[in-house]
């Protein structure tokens, strides 16, 4: 089997089934819902991946010709990226608001129970 990169529609896919995975035991009332928010979530993220790769790649500051001089500005990936990772963390909250109290508990990641147990 070879191995290819994925397509920007498979790894949106794949985004998407892990909100779904997410949300198999959340009331279908709730699921449906938010089922457009996981579209746009997972477009957004992977999105955001590929402007960062970018951002990466070129830089923050981008040289654009005037004529016979040119000026430096900041790179329009970067402004991009800026305005869309504020709306992707506020559809995450929104994603995360529909969740039932007690799953958002099993999704943390430890990290605010590593900082209470650690010696100061």
């Amino acid at each position: 089997m070879t191995t290819k990169e994925k397509t920007k529609e498979e790894l949106v896919k794949a985004e998407i089934r892990k909100y779904k995975r997410i949300f198999k035991d959340v009331d279908e009332k709730k699921k449906k819902v938010a089922e457009g928010l996981f579209e746009e979530a997972a477009f957004m993220k992977i999105t955001l991946k590929e402007l960062k790769e970018r951002i990466d790649d070129e830089g923050v500051i981008d040289e654009m010709q005037q004529g016979e001089y040119s000026i430096l500005r900041e790179h329009p990936a970067v402004k991009v990226y800026n305005t869309m990772i504020q709306r992707f963390l506020a559809t995450s909250k929104q994603i995360v608001d529909l969740l039932p109290k007690d799953a958002v508990k099993k999704l943390e990641d430890g990290f605010d129970d590593f900082i209470k147990d650690r010696d100061v």
